[in-house]
C-alpha cells in the first residue's frame, strides 16, 4: 500500500508544483477573458501586467524541472497571460503623417500630499515637454507653479476642483497659447483647455477619476466615465485626455471610455503605480488617450516626482489623413 501511494505521489507532485507555480497568474487572465463587469471580477482584471511577469518567472522555474509535459503546461499559461496583457501593451497605434510636427506631452498625478517641489521640477525638466497636464497638485507645488513651469508660460489652473472633497488642483501648461474651455459642475474632477499648437488646435483634458471599489462606491468610476463621454461628445478636432483613471485601460472602465468616447490609449508598460515597486511590476492606472486625429509615437515613464505615481511622457503627432471616397 505504501509503495503504491509513493508511486502515485511521485507521479503527481511535479504536476502539483507546476500548477501552484502557474495557476495564480491565470486568475487575472481569466477575469480579463471573461469580460465580466462585476466589481469582484473587474478588480482582478487590473493585474494582468504583474500576472505576466509572474507567469514568466513561473515558466523559468518549471524549466528547471526538465519535464517537457510540464514545460508545455507552463508555456501555455504564459501565452494566455501574454495574450490578456496585449491590449494594454499594444493598443492600435495609427499611422503618422509624414513630416508632421511632433510634440512631447508630460502628465502626472503628483499626489496632493507631495510637497517635494524640487523633485517635481527635476522630473519636468528632464522630460522637456511641450505640454504638461498635472493632477492632484499639492498646495506647495501649486504655489511654486510659476517657477516650475517657467518654460510653459500659457497655463490654465483650477485651485478648487469639483466634486467637493477632491484632493489637489489640476494644471494644464503649454509652450503654446491656451484658451480655457468651460466644463459643467458635475462629479468629475477635470480641467479642459484648447491649445494652439503646431499640430493645429488641440483639446487638452486633465482627468482624475475616483478610486475603484472596494475603496470607493462601486458606481463612482462608471458615472465619471459617462460624464467624461458627455463632456467630449460635442468637441470637434483632435483631443488628448490625460490623468489618473484608477484603472487599467483593458478593464471595465477602460473599455467603457473607449466605447463611449472613441479614444485610444497609449501603451501601458512599464506600470505607473505604485512607485514603491519597480515600474515593470506595477500597473498602469495613469493614461493618455488620443482621438483618431493623433498618433502616439512613443511612451515612457518619467522621473519620480515624490508621488506614488510615475509620470507618463509621450510623443504625439498628427495621424495620416484618410483619402476621401
Amino acid at each position: 500500500m505504501l509503495a503504491r501511494l509513493k508511486a502515485i505521489f511521485l507521479r503527481v507532485w511535479p504536476w502539483a508544483v507546476c500548477l501552484i507555480l502557474t495557476g495564480p497568474w491565470l486568475i487575472p487572465a481569466a477575469a480579463h477573458i471573461s469580460g465580466h463587469g462585476h466589481r469582484w471580477v473587474d478588480i482582478l482584471a487590473q493585474f494582468t501586467g504583474p500576472a505576466l511577469v509572474g507567469a514568466i518567472v513561473a515558466s523559468l522555474m518549471v524549466m528547471l524541472m526538465k519535464r517537457p509535459p510540464l514545460m508545455v503546461m507552463a508555456f501555455g499559461a504564459l501565452l494566455i497571460a501574454a495574450g490578456t496583457f496585449l491590449p494594454q501593451l499594444a493598443p492600435p497605434r495609427g499611422t503618422p503623417e509624414r513630416g508632421a510636427p511632433v510634440l512631447t506631452v508630460y502628465s502626472a498625478n503628483l499626489n496632493a500630499d507631495n510637497a517635494d517641489v524640487e523633485a517635481v521640477g527635476v522630473s519636468i525638466r528632464a522630460a522637456r515637454p511641450d505640454i504638461i497636464i498635472l493632477i492632484e497638485v499639492s498646495p506647495a507645488v501649486f504655489a511654486a507653479r510659476q517657477q516650475l513651469l517657467a518654460d510653459h508660460p500659457y497655463q490654465h489652473a483650477s485651485e478648487t476642483i469639483v466634486p467637493p472633497g477632491a484632493r489637489g488642483s489640476v494644471i494644464i501648461a503649454s509652450r503654446f497659447p491656451l484658451s480655457p474651455v468651460a466644463m459643467p459642475p458635475d462629479q468629475l474632477s477635470a480641467l479642459h483647455a484648447l491649445a494652439d499648437t503646431p499640430l493645429g488646435p488641440l483639446h487638452l483634458v486633465g482627468v482624475h477619476m475616483t478610486r475603484p471599489w472596494p475603496f470607493q462606491y462601486q458606481w463612482g468610476q462608471i458615472l465619471q466615465a459617462e460624464m467624461l463621454a458627455d463632456r467630449l461628445e460635442r468637441v470637434t478636432g483632435p483631443i488628448l485626455v490625460a490623468g489618473d483613471f484608477n484603472t487599467v485601460s483593458s478593464a471595465r472602465i477602460g473599455r467603457q471610455i473607449k466605447a463611449q468616447t472613441g479614444l485610444t490609449p497609449v501603451g501601458a508598460w512599464p506600470g505607473t503605480w505604485p512607485t514603491g515597486l519597480p515600474s515593470s511590476l506595477g500597473i498602469t492606472i495613469d493614461h493618455q488617450w488620443r482621438s483618431d486625429e493623433l498618433v502616439f509615437l512613443s511612451r515612457r515613464i518619467g522621473r519620480p516626482t515624490g508621488s506614488d505615481h510615475y509620470p507618463v511622457v509621450t510623443r504625439i503627432t498628427a495621424a495620416r489623413s484618410q483619402p476621401s471616397r
